[in-house]
């Protein structure tokens, strides 16, 4: 009878729920594959833009990087010694160390008639003439400019070009610094950066890849010409599915703009779909399997240990709804080297992870309050999705001090940046120089030409000021409206002057694209104030002199500069 009975306790418990559980698994298996398909194109989308915004930020940090390393060896004076003897050896024992330094791939140094005297990517190989690249041509004409170009030896990069100027003055040479995008080396750098599949099209062919199909690269072939005509001969930023000789891909596309603002090359980061989905669909239901089969077990030993276990799990509970409660300084008390302890200690090191991710949380406002609006932690410490939540916060504290619409920084990021830069120029006795500029007559603007093509004239101006402005530690930032305030630390009057002349030309001579027009102009109109900061003037008092500044620059007929003076004296 006592058999009867231990098997009517299997029949009627144990055989019923394993039943249940496995048609638990089969249906969840079945419900996770319809759902998760469209789940994983979703969260690829997001990495892939994540990833092209990414993308973006590193082409402007190359665009810089080449300024700053063209710019320091054309001032560099053993170098305009060599390059003014014509001592080719010399030359690349100046620049061969220089490339770690600047963070760039390459120099190429020319004498003034645009002619090689020497380049670090092959050293061997010089006295052929570079002067059909725009960069060498304006550098020669006696200005830096920065161009993403393709040459014979390179054909993809972004290049900087900088006049060497002699002791008289005279242009001598050019010093021309790049970073390469059409090496292997390039593409295993970028996707090392973006965990994507990167490859680098001149025209519609590849010319670097790091995707490999039957242990053979893919370089040589096309682009589809679909793509080739929406991105080469249109120039625009692309999101799509793409298939690479059978295989499918969640992709970006960006184009490369040179000189004349058309589009020779792109950069295109992809993510293989199959893969992803395929591997994440199998995790799951090992996941729902291995989880379930040790539900089944723990049911079966549950009655026998739920005595040894019900204690630690008691104070577990109370640690685990503390924690939930916000109390992060915690200390879980489960010291025990099983299951529960194991928990007790994840439990602890998630506390731990969350307590440091709320302090350099706070650590980054307190630093843009302060004005430091480059602040953010580092997130390497950081694993899983800790990480990519961290990597959020930061990416939307940056997001937070742009203009939406320019995406330049905003008024919000001028506040904190000018107290920073105010009370730096209080303790080093330095002149600080502002200068407000307004659009002029934007509103006519708006009325005849329509918002929508009033925003592209805004966001041309602003794109004009930051192509200007070369030193980086000026700054830029949208005042409000069609009011845009530049700040200059370290800088007197006639520099300011001089910057902000500049800038007006420069506006001035820009087309805004128009659909309905062959091209569109706008002027502006530019107050200046500049003062040594002391502890009894204020920051308010210095705008405030430079809108006056502005309002005399409308009222002598706009389309000027004018400066006052200063506050409290001329400087």
């Amino acid at each position: 009878m006592e058999i009867i009975n231990r098997k009517s306790f299997k029949t009627k418990i144990i055989l019923p729920t394993v039943i249940v559980l496995i048609a638990l698994v089969i249906v969840l298996n079945v419900f996770l594959s319809q759902r998760f398909t469209a789940l994983g194109n979703s969260l690829i989308s997001e990495k892939l833009l994540s990833n092209s915004n990414g993308l973006n930020l590193y082409l402007a940090d190359s665009l810089a990087y080449t300024n700053v390393a063209a710019i320091s060896m054309a001032q560099n004076s053993d170098a305009i010694a060599a390059i003014r003897q014509h001592d080719t050896k010399e030359i690349l024992r100046i620049f061969s160390r220089m490339h770690e330094l600047y963070s760039v791939d390459y120099f190429a140094i020319t004498d003034d008639k645009g002619i090689v005297l020497a380049r670090t990517y092959e050293p061997g190989n010089f006295g052929d003439s570079i002067i059909n690249q725009q960069n060498i041509i304006d550098a020669l004409d006696a200005r830096v400019s920065s161009y993403f170009e393709s040459g014979t030896a390179v054909k993809v990069a972004v290049r900087t070009g900088a006049p060497v100027y002699d002791i008289d003055g005279s242009i001598i040479g050019v010093v021309s610094a790049g970073v390469r995008f059409d090496s292997d080396e390039a593409v295993k750098k970028l996707k090392s950066l973006f965990n994507s599949d990167v490859t680098v099209f001149l025209g519609d062919t590849r010319i670097a890849t790091t995707i490999v199909m039957e242990g053979q690269s893919i370089k040589g072939t096309t682009l589809d010409p679909q793509m080739a005509k929406i991105v080469i001969e249109n120039g625009q930023e692309y999101f799509g599915d793409a298939d690479v000789l059978g295989e499918k891909y969640k992709t970006f596309y960006k184009p490369l703009l040179d000189a004349n603002n058309e589009a020779f090359a792109t950069i295109v980061l992809g993510i293989p779909i199959a893969d992803l989905i395929s591997a994440s669909k199998e995790s799951i239901r090992d996941g729902i399997i291995l989880g379930l089969g040790g539900l089944a077990i723990s049911i079966l030993l549950l009655f026998v240990i739920i005595s040894t276990i019900s204690k630690p799990i008691t104070v577990l509970s109370g640690e685990m709804h503390q924690i939930a409660s916000g109390n992060l300084h915690i200390n879980v008390n489960v010291k025990s080297e099983d299951e529960v302890g194991i928990l007790g200690k994840s439990l602890q090191k998630v506390a731990d992870i969350l307590h440091t991710l709320i302090e350099d949380i706070n650590n980054m406002i307190n630093e843009h309050n302060k004005g430091n609006t480059n602040f953010s932690f580092d997130t390497k410490e950081f694993l899983g999705d800790y990480k990519k939540l961290a990597e959020s916060i930061v990416e939307l504290s940056a997001v937070g001090m742009l203009d939406q619409l320019t995406t330049i920084p905003n008024r919000r990021s001028f506040v904190n940046r000018i107290e920073m830069e105010w009370n730096r120029a209080i303790r080093d006795a330095k002149p600080l120089s502002i200068f407000i500029l307004d659009v002029d007559k934007f509103k006519n603007y708006n009325d005849t030409f329509g918002h929508q093509q009033g925003d592209v004239a805004l966001q041309t101006v602003a794109k004009t000021m930051k192509n200007t402005i070369k030193r980086t530690t000026d700054f830029i930032a949208r005042w409000g409206g069609e009011e845009f305030v530049v700040l200059l630390p370290d800088t007197d009057s006639a520099g300011a002057i001089s910057v902000a002349e500049l800038i007006r030309k420069e506006i001035e001579n820009a087309i805004i694209p128009c659909e309905d027009q062959k091209g569109l102009k706008v002027t502006v109109s530019i107050g200046i104030n500049t003062h040594i900061p002391k502890l009894d003037s204020s920051v308010e008092e210095f705008i405030s002199v430079a809108d006056e500044a502005l309002y005399k620059a409308k009222e002598a007929g706009r389309n000027r500069v004018v400066y006052t003076g200063g506050l409290m004296g001329e400087l």
